[in-house]
Order: C-alpha cells, then sequence, then structure tokens
C-alpha cells in the first residue's frame, strides 16, 4: 500500500475559478486515498472533504484580502458644510447641513449652521425656517437670537426683525446672559448691492469716541472687506447743531455723519438729523452704494 504525500497532490491540483476550488482539491485529495476497504475510503472521504473545505476558505480569505476594496462612502458631516463655508461654497454647505440634520433634526447648532449658509444665499425664508427651529430647541440661545434678527431682515419681516433687536437689548442688560453682555453689538442685517455683500452690524451703544450707532461692511465677491460705512455723531459737530437745533436737540434729535473708511483712506459722504433709525440709515448707505462709480481703495490689493 503506498499513499502519495498530500502536497504532491496540491501541487498537480491547482483551479483557479474560486467556485471550483473547494470540489477540485477533494476530487484530487479522493484520488490520492483511494484505496483499502470502504470503510477506509470513507473515512479519508471525510478528512479530504474537510480539508478541501478548509483551504477553500482559507484562499477566499486570502483573495479577498488581495483585492482592492471599494472605498466606503462617509455621511455628510458638520465640519464639511462649515469647510464648505470657509471656501466661499454656501450653496453645497446648505446641502451638507440639510443631510445632517436629515439625520438629527434636533441639533441646535447644525440648524443655526443651516440658517447661516442660506442667510449667504439671501435666501431669508429658509434661513427663518432653521433659525425658528433652533429657537424651539433652545429659545434662551443667544446665539438663535443673534441668527433669527438677520434671518428676519433678509426675508423682510420688519416686524419680526425689531421684536429680535429689543430682545438682544435686553438679554445685552441682563447679567444673566453673559454672551450677550460681553458684546457691544451684532449683526441685523446683510444685503447685497452691486457686486457686493454688505453686513450691517448694530451696536448697543455709541462705540468710541465717534460715536458710531451702525457700521456697514462692505465685502468683495470673494469676502474681503473693501470698504466701511459707519453712521456715526461725534461730540465736536453735535455741541454746534445743538447750539442751532435747540428744540430738535431736546426732542432727542442728534446730528449725524455717515463716513467712508479703508486702507487710510477717508470719505465725508454726508450729514443728516434727526434720530438713528436703521432703516432709514440703510437707505441712505443704499444711495451713497449705487452712486459709486470707481473700486474701492481696498479693491486694488
Amino acid at each position: 500500500m503506498r499513499l502519495e504525500p498530500l502536497r504532491d497532490a496540491f501541487l498537480l491540483c491547482v483551479i483557479d475559478h474560486p467556485a471550483r476550488q473547494y470540489v477540485g482539491l477533494f476530487l484530487c485529495l479522493y484520488a490520492k486515498v483511494g484505496f483499502g476497504s470502504r470503510r477506509i475510503q470513507m473515512k479519508w472521504y471525510g478528512i479530504a472533504l474537510a480539508a478541501a473545505i478548509y483551504f477553500h476558505s482559507f484562499a477566499a480569505d486570502a483573495q479577498n484580502a488581495a483585492a482592492p476594496q471599494a472605498p466606503v462612502e462617509q455621511g455628510a458631516t458638520v465640519e464639511q458644510g462649515l469647510a464648505q463655508l470657509k471656501n466661499h461654497q454656501p450653496q453645497q454647505a446648505l446641502a451638507t447641513f440639510q443631510e445632517v440634520l436629515q439625520a438629527n433634526p434636533n441639533d441646535v447648532a447644525t440648524n443655526l449652521y443651516a440658517a447661516g449658509a442660506a442667510l449667504d444665499l439671501y435666501q431669508g425664508e429658509l434661513a427663518v425656517k432653521y433659525a425658528e427651529k433652533a429657537r424651539q430647541l433652545d429659545p434662551d440661545n443667544w446665539k438663535v437670537h443673534t441668527t433669527l434678527v438677520v434671518a428676519y431682515a433678509v426675508a423682510d419681516r420688519t416686524t419680526q426683525r425689531n421684536a429680535e433687536r429689543e430682545l438682544l437689548r435686553k438679554l445685552h442688560a441682563d447679567p444673566k446672559a453673559p454672551d450677550a453682555v460681553q458684546s457691544n453689538g451684532f449683526l441685523v442685517d446683510m444685503f447685497p448691492v452691486k457686486q457686493y455683500r454688505v453686513e450691517a452690524i448694530e451696536y448697543f451703544q455709541p462705540l468710541g469716541k465717534f460715536h458710531i450707532y451702525y457700521r456697514f461692511l462692505i465685502r468683495n465677491q470673494q469676502g474681503k472687506r473693501v470698504w466701511t460705512i459707519s453712521a456715526e455723531s461725534n461730540d465736536f459737530d453735535e455741541k454746534s447743531w445743538e447750539q442751532a437745533h435747540a428744540q430738535a436737540a431736546a426732542d432727542g434729535d442728534r446730528q449725524f455723519q455717515m463716513i467712508g473708511e479703508g486702507d487710510d483712506t477717508h470719505v465725508d459722504y454726508r450729514m443728516f438729523s434727526g434720530k438713528a433709525v436703521y432703516d432709514g440709515v440703510k437707505a441712505q448707505v443704499l444711495q451713497i452704494l449705487n452712486a459709486q462709480t470707481v473700486p474701492f481703495p481696498g479693491e486694488a490689493q
């Protein structure tokens, strides 16, 4: 009785097709051990079959390990959306935040990010939707209300915008709202003019020695600030104006200057008297910008 080594059987029986691999191994093994009585044959039959299945499993695992794996697709993340905003891709960022919200619609921060992306696209009503959802989830959050006031402004909801402005002022005076107390103002509006984007800041108290009530940041399409227009009421001009307009001053009116600044350049645009009503100041800024016919000094760089 002669038993040829199993090693030789494997060397002679190379089967490439994965579906036939363990069958081929079994047949080769059985051919080499098919001797003796039926009981012995059946015993070796079982051993051969077990060995064939084992080596098939081993070969399949090796084949899978060697095969290139398809990349696993990752779901949208907040970090991706923030990176897209940073790269001036608000449309893609909005889509990313919306996908994140499908999985977690009650996340306050993501709703605010989605509102911010919508604002970058001047989609006021959509921004309101996400900002109001954030307010529903966290009504005392300072950032929720600073987002809402801009959303209402872009959506032309003046009454609701003004209500949020008053609420922000109350929060600013509330020692239990440290974020609001530490802020000297808030973004009240944003709007496009020509190729520019204008961000309007309202201060809780007139800022600095020139008493700035509102500041309008003029940005180009890349988001770079190229000019600033401020509505201010400095004490020097105010004193002479009060002497000439005693009754108006007694009624709370002041004299204001519209000043343009940027890259060491200063422009006195105009003066007006009355009260610092935001919509009236915004109308003057629109007139100034629409009359601008040359690039701003900051655009030369």
